[in-house]
């Protein structure tokens, strides 16, 4: 198959590129770092923070765009900006439905971060594993930019006034956890406001539903059937069918003239 060229590629992180929630494969790495040396633009896209994001990457890809919060932080060059926050109103009015269904969550800042849930859920060892931030009391945050519910008596129905409230809402039911951002934000919207609207892009999950679907050349990892009818292609959710199909994109992107 020939891949069509864009020079930029999207990465989304966890369950894409990281299958153990703390890191890269090294065979997905090198193929990365091929990636880069045949001239893509990397830009890695997640629902994590870009604090949360730094810790997976190791260092690697200091030139690469994040894009963090699915849409709501953007770093370029080591500055991370927020880009879309909760208004106040609206985030009263989540936390009262979150109240309401007893729910713990999860708040980010544009840096720091408030935790309400289980100390053993298993998020919250994803939360900070570089200790670059701090965890403070919600009133503290100087704008909440996501928001993930993490326990709740009735997630089905706290994702649904959720949306009704005209919030972006990933309900994660593998997971079981609801993914909040302010607006409709998402990761494609993002990446837009950057000035890219071409690009090849990689994601796993119903957060990359936009992305993909505007992709000059689309790659589902795993089976996440909400992705049926977006993705080019399918690869398996394992280190060595990814770098495979990374390299195969590397291989078949021309030199720059």
């Amino acid at each position: 198959m020939i891949i069509p060229c864009a020079r930029t590629t999207v990465f989304d992180i966890d369950g894409t590129l990281c299958f153990d929630g703390r890191g890269i494969d090294d065979r997905v790495l090198a193929a990365l770092e091929a990636c880069e040396r045949a001239g893509q633009q990397l830009v890695f896209a997640s629902a994590r923070p870009v604090r949360d994001l730094l810790p997976v990457l190791g260092g690697a890809f200091p030139s690469a765009l994040l894009i963090g919060g699915n849409g709501s932080l953007v770093s370029v060059g080591g500055q991370v900006t927020a880009r879309a926050a909760f208004r106040r109103a609206e985030l009263e009015r989540l936390l009262v439905e979150v109240e309401r269904h007893q729910g713990g969550y999860l708040a980010d800042g544009p840096w720091d971060y408030a935790y309400t849930g289980p100390a053993d859920h298993p998020i919250r060892g994803r939360v900070d594993q570089g200790g670059l931030a701090r965890g403070v009391e919600l009133a503290e945050l100087p704008e909440v930019v996501k928001f993930l519910v993490v326990t709740a008596s009735d997630m089905t129905a706290l994702a649904e006034a959720c949306r009704a409230l005209g919030m972006s809402v990933n309900h994660h039911l593998d997971e079981a956890i609801i993914d909040l951002a302010p607006g409709r934000t998402t990761k494609w919207e993002a990446l837009a406001s950057l000035g890219i609207d071409e690009y090849n892009a990689f994601g796993n999950d119903i957060n990359d539903l936009d992305l993909l679907r505007h992709a000059r050349h689309a790659v589902r990892v795993g089976a996440h059937a909400d992705l049926d009818g977006v993705a080019h292609v399918t690869v398996a959710a394992e280190p060595e069918a990814v770098a495979a199909e990374i390299s195969r994109l590397a291989a078949a992107t021309p030199a720059a003239v």
